[in-house]
């Protein structure tokens, strides 16, 4: 971060400062860039380092020490647990009339829908045990951005992926993938 006159400055915003004859100068938005730590001096800009961020779902900022202050682990899990549930809910909302038409005039849902909606339960109360699991805000933090929490099973309407495509080609003497041998 810039500072000129204890104010900071945009690195692509035109700015004026004063010289040491006290003349005022304009500099073009991009000079900030363009400049040398040397120049910048002259005119009396200074440089500090950026202040550290944070992700704002999990702590409220750092301490005097440089520590995150985390947020309260017990609200924390409540607030992802009742997500989580409203998660599943959401994605099982657009095949409810198939279960009220099942219950009303005896339709059979079709199996790969019942299969669907109930591994979306199953992984709804998964996600919600590894949340209760959690004894800190740092380990749920961990396990709502991991890998694991963002996936749900794919509903049955969805394209099953094609297998990758070998394009290997054979030739006498080897095989190849793009490479053109002489």
């Amino acid at each position: 971060m810039f500072i000129l006159d204890g104010k900071p400055l945009s690195p692509d915003v035109a700015f004026t400062a004063t010289d040491a004859d006290g003349q005022l100068i304009q500099f073009p938005a991009n000079w900030l860039r363009l400049s040398t730590p040397e120049q910048r001096a002259a005119i009396g800009i200074t440089e500090q380092a950026d202040p550290p961020s944070w992700d704002q779902r999990w702590a409220w900022g750092y301490d005097a020490d440089g520590h995150l202050i985390w947020k309260d682990h017990t609200q924390l899990v409540e607030q992802w647990v009742a997500q989580t549930r409203t998660t599943a809910g959401t994605l099982l909302a657009p095949t409810d009339w198939m279960v009220i038409r099942q219950a009303d005039n005896g339709t059979e849902m079709p199996l790969d829908w019942k299969l669907w909606r109930e591994l979306v339960r199953i992984k709804a109360g998964e996600k919600v045990a590894a949340i209760a699991a959690t004894t800190t805000t740092e380990e749920l933090a961990a396990y709502i951005t991991g890998a694991d929490y963002p996936v749900w099973p794919a509903d049955p309407s969805q394209p099953v992926p094609a297998p990758p495509v070998d394009d290997t080609i054979s030739f006498e003497g080897g095989v190849t993938s793009g490479q053109i041998v002489s």
